[in-house]
């Protein structure tokens, strides 16, 4: 039941957002729309909750990541899922389903569909009866295509002030950004010149939240897409969601009241929904989502990716090390979200203030030695600077200065997903990073996308032929990460609020301790980083701690560990 004491915390929350735009009549009538939203949702809906646990796992993906000329592909990506997935996943991150006119689906046409080559609304719910859902809120920009910004030109609804203009003397000065494209296109909208601000593409246009039917419009989305089996939100770009005159416009203060506001109707329906800020930023505004414990469930560890990758091509372990002994443990239903590949690439956002100018220089120069392509923002509109490496993971890690001839590449692969998989948090694996897929370059050669060289598609009956031969590549990929995933789910150690504690070995090694929320087990975890056998000193009482990934483990004169190249012990108590 929603109390008057809700109402007053939804109210204020507006205000804080709009005070400066709505008198406290227009305040008044979006708070009484908002809980009108929630009362007729809750009506509806039994109360249903759900926790976040050590069984937690999610695969990120494409709705056609796998595909069939015979059925729509969410129906032959559940049948995959079905057949080799389920018992490693719980949870499934679809990007964008919506119709969409460019950006591999985040130039949105309408949020109220799925593109139908895809599949329906049916099939949404239909795989969320058995697994929880992530989709994508695409909230920052909307199509130029779209219904919305049609009506939009015309001064029609939906979509009228919908889309951010601004005046020739807004000062766009400081404004930080992730692309290196014109921010600005000048129109005509009834004899009337404005200028389109664009952050991400010319076909991506940004959304006005200073008006706010385009937030009630936002969370209508969210209770639509709760109603067809969502329960995880993607918050895409929010960063970037509010800008004002003269300010770098990114991480603003209504930026923040607003995913406040988001988190307050979301922890009042009846169902338990989470909400994940993707922010891909340094470390310190990135972390600033989780607020007060009052806005983000789960934030993106973007800052894992690049120093995890950097650790094993320069075999050094010093600035993965620094910045995980600094990272704060998560609160209580609060979440890391962990994971090395996505449907973008390594971004380098992330690691700006935790590897030097020169030590990144290195480090982009061996990526681009791999195979790597790379995307540029602009800095104050002059400066280009890279925003993201594009390379798969596999290639990515394929070849060092340490291992030229990539003699190593499926032990330093695995070592890497092992790292991230007990690391505190949730693991999260990209559908092409299950198989050890390398780079596209066909399909980078057809689009001139850099980002495409990640996003390879499967036909079902070539990856299941695959998979059912064991010396392949993709097979031997698939059952190396699924093992892993599977002795994972089953400790209470790896669950994503257990503690985490720092355990110094030098620099080729790199090791944790992980504690189980109930103190009764205890997880060392421990990798070589290097293409040498290296040795570890532990005490007897480690020493007794049995290999929970069914290796031998080798005690040295009673004293060392040793480690093969690249071998990671997970060393449990029980």
């Amino acid at each position: 039941m929603l109390t008057q004491k809700d109402q007053r915390i939804i109210r204020s929350k507006l205000d804080n957002i709009y005070k400066i735009f709505l008198s406290k009549k227009d305040i008044n009538y979006f708070e009484k729309e908002i809980v009108q939203i929630i009362r007729q949702f809750n009506k509806r809906n039994p109360k249903k909750k759900k926790n976040i646990s050590e069984k937690t796992t999610l695969v990120i993906c494409y709705g056609d990541n796998v595909y069939s000329e015979r059925n729509k592909s969410i129906r032959v990506f559940k049948s995959f899922f079905q057949k080799k997935l389920k018992s490693y996943f719980n949870t499934i991150h679809f990007l964008p389903f919506y119709p969409s006119s460019s950006d591999s689906g985040f130039a949105v046409k309408d949020h109220y569909k799925v593109e139908n080559k895809l599949g329906n609304w049916l099939d949404i719910k239909d795989i969320s009866k058995s697994n929880n859902v992530m989709a994508d809120l695409v909230i920052n920009h909307s199509s130029s295509r779209g219904l919305w910004f049609k009506n939009f030109l015309k001064k029609k609804e939906p979509g009228k002030d919908y889309f951010l203009t601004v005046g020739s003397k807004f000062d766009t000065s400081k404004v930080v950004r992730p692309r290196d494209h014109r921010l600005l296109k000048k129109i005509k909208i009834f004899k009337k010149s404005d200028h389109l601000w664009r952050t991400f593409s010319p076909d991506q246009v940004d959304l006005n939240f200073k008006n706010p039917s385009v937030l009630i419009q936002f969370i209508k989305i969210m209770i639509h897409l709760i109603v067809n089996g969502v329960t995880i939100f993607r918050l895409d770009a929010i960063a970037y969601l509010w800008k004002e005159n003269g300010t770098k416009c990114v991480n603003l203060r209504q930026t923040h009241e607003i995913v406040k506001l988001l988190r307050i109707i979301i922890d009042l329906l009846n169902i338990q929904t989470t909400i994940i800020t993707e922010t891909n930023l340094p470390e310190k505004e990135n972390l600033s989502y989780f607020g007060k414990n009052d806005e983000a469930n789960w934030i993106y560890n973007f800052s894992l990716p690049p120093l995890l990758i950097h650790a094993f091509l320069f075999e050094n372990s010093l600035y993965l090390n620094k910045w995980s002994r600094n990272l704060p443990n998560t609160k209580k239903e609060n979440s890391y979200l962990n994971f090395i590949a996505s449907h973008d690439g390594i971004g380098m956002r992330p690691a700006e203030g935790l590897l030097s100018k020169k030590i990144l220089k290195n480090f982009l120069k061996r990526l681009k030695k791999n195979g790597s392509k790379f995307s540029y923002r602009k800095v104050q509109n002059k400066i280009k600077k890279v925003y993201e490496a594009n390379i798969t993971v596999f290639d990515a890690l394929k070849k060092s200065d340490y291992d030229q001839k990539g003699e190593f590449y499926l032990e330093r692969y695995i070592a890497a997903h092992a790292i991230m998989m007990s690391f505190e948090g949730i693991p999260a694996i990209y559908f092409n990073s299950i198989f050890g897929t390398a780079n596209d370059e066909t399909k980078f050669i057809i689009t001139g996308n850099n980002r495409d060289i990640n996003r390879y598609r499967w036909n079902f009956k070539n990856i299941i032929n695959k998979l059912k031969n064991n010396q392949t590549k993709q097979s031997i990929f698939f059952n190396s990460i699924c093992n892993l995933l599977k002795i994972r789910r089953n400790q209470k150690a790896f669950h994503p609020n257990a503690s985490r504690q720092n355990l110094d070995f030098g620099k080729k090694i790199y090791g944790f301790k992980r504690i189980s929320k109930d103190k009764k087990q205890t997880i060392i975890c421990i990798t070589n980083l290097s293409s040498k056998i290296q040795k570890v000193r532990i005490n007897r009482k480690n020493q007794k701690m049995k290999n929970l990934l069914n290796q031998e483990i080798h005690i040295e004169n009673k004293k060392f560990l040793v480690l093969k190249p690249f071998e990671t012990v997970w060393l449990s108590n029980r």
